[in-house]
């Protein structure tokens, strides 16, 4: 995906493309546009999915965190990360994506989890706080 296909239906050509004396442009854009619409349906879709993905793994990192608070384990767990990184750079490798995107993608993840988890944190010594 490039970034100016990024799943939008905005259209597209803001040209000919040099086919203006050609009786067949008119055929081949709507065969092209045909195409960009069936992929860019495609991109919708795994979009969602990925979507609902990051939403079941954000309810089970929750839960990690509700079990890391109650036993006043850290919100972060670098070695735990650690190995995730590495799992995930080679999954990339074989699914023949960046593994340096795989990563930066974890990475950004992995802070969005720690921040659930010290807020969680954070409130269960208040409620503790507040209980005393």
């Amino acid at each position: 995906m490039t970034t100016s296909d990024n799943g939008d239906n905005s259209g597209g050509n803001s040209g000919n493309s040099g086919n203006s004396g050609n009786s067949d442009s008119g055929a081949s854009d709507a065969s092209v546009q045909a195409e960009l619409d069936r992929l860019r349906g495609s991109i919708d879709n795994i979009d969602a999915a990925v979507v609902h993905m990051l939403a079941e793994r954000f309810k089970c990192t929750q839960q990690v965190g509700h079990l890391k608070a109650a036993h006043h384990l850290p919100p972060a767990d670098p070695a735990r990360e650690s190995r995730q990184i590495t799992r995930l750079r080679q999954l990339a490798e074989s699914a023949r994506l960046d593994p340096a995107f795989a990563e930066k993608l974890l990475n950004f993840v992995i802070a969005e989890v720690i921040r659930h988890h010290e807020t969680i944190a954070d409130n269960a010594d208040n409620a503790g706080r507040t209980e005393s």
